[in-house]
């Protein structure tokens, strides 16, 4: 059986941004995972991703990365609780001055993190090898 490769996606705009919520549903962090580059207008996140291309049953390490962000907010995150575990739903882009916006990642438990950018551009990377996991994740009716 092969391998598949390691998934990279790049997404410059609102459609190839769903691509990657896509990819990523279900992954999960740690608060001190997130890390925002403001001179560098840059939001960095590390996470598990739940590989739901391959039929699931395992999860990889991964980054994603937003470009050209203005600012970044927090909504029922507490932010020097680096250690706790956030589980992302969703990731979607809500328009403003084109070609800009707003990127909302939102998380389990009605926490989400906005980040207001010049335009769209998210690079989607796995990073490690996948391990197996027994918990799938579900969601309720």
């Amino acid at each position: 059986m092969v391998e598949p490769k390691p998934l990279r996606l790049l997404a410059q705009d609102p459609e190839d941004l769903d691509v990657i919520s896509a990819a990523m549903q279900d992954a999960v962090l740690k608060v001190g995972d997130i890390a925002y580059e403001a001179k560098a207008r840059r939001l960095t996140i590390g996470f598990n991703r739940y590989r739901w291309e391959t039929g699931g049953g395992e999860r990889v390490r991964a980054g994603l990365q937003l470009a050209g962000v203005l600012g970044v907010q927090a909504r029922k995150i507490r932010r020097g609780a680096r250690e706790a575990v956030l589980d992302l739903l969703a990731m979607t882009f809500t328009p403003g001055d084109a070609p800009g916006g707003v990127v909302t990642l939102s998380f389990a438990g009605g926490g989400d993190l906005r980040a207001t950018v010049e335009c769209v551009e998210a690079v989607l990377a796995d990073v490690s090898t996948p391990w197996p996991t027994t918990r799938k994740p579900a969601h309720g009716d």
